[in-house]
């Protein structure tokens, strides 16, 4: 075998697989909330500046759960190991992505997007660590870029499918997409 058949068949595991669809979801739902937070707001009643004023303030609540989901994901990991936490942080963002699709008021969609940017910044640190962490220190960077790539691809699915479909719509294919992806992450942890 050829060394760089090894290392891509290294980098090719189902770990960074996994990884990478997980930056994808990630990466899918904070696009798809900066593309679809206008028309959401009209949508449930809003106009004018009330538009700006409540798309800051999601923004804002999302923001801050990150921050917070950042905080207590990294303590579940160094406690519990990386493999366990994005089990969390995925079905948090999927529900709450569906839950996004039934919010009729702004309190609610606070809150769902609170409980959205919690379980995201579990994954994306988590993800991108378990897969720095179950590489080769000569593999990491090609791996992260793997990652880093399959995650751009997010943003560009998730402009195309905002594009296409309903808002409500939009958030409930995010949400599918996460639950899949948790099926995917434990046939990972089993394997």
């Amino acid at each position: 075998m050829k060394p760089q058949e090894s290392v891509l068949r290294q980098i090719l595991q189902p770990t960074v697989i996994v990884g990478a669809l997980g930056y994808f979801v990630d990466v899918y739902d904070l696009i798809l909330f900066v593309i679809v937070r206008s028309a959401s707001l009209q949508d449930l009643g809003f106009s004018g500046s009330q538009v700006l004023e409540h798309g800051i303030f999601l923004f804002n609540c999302q923001m801050a759960g990150m921050l917070a989901g950042g905080i207590a994901f990294g303590i579940l990991g160094d406690r519990f190991g990386r493999g366990v936490p994005p089990f969390g942080s995925i079905l948090l963002y999927s529900v709450a992505n569906i839950a996004n699709g039934f919010v009729h008021s702004v309190e609610a969609y606070a809150v769902w997007r609170f409980i959205a940017g919690f379980g995201l910044a579990g994954e994306l640190g988590g993800g991108i660590t378990l897969v720095t962490e179950v590489l080769s220190k000569e593999s990491r960077g090609y791996g992260t870029m793997i990652v880093a790539t399959v995650g751009v691809f997010g943003a560009v699915v998730g402009g195309l499918v905002a594009g296409l479909v309903h808002w409500r719509t939009a958030y409930f294919i995010g949400g599918g997409l996460g639950l899949v992806l948790l099926i995917m992450r434990m046939s990972v942890a089993e394997s």
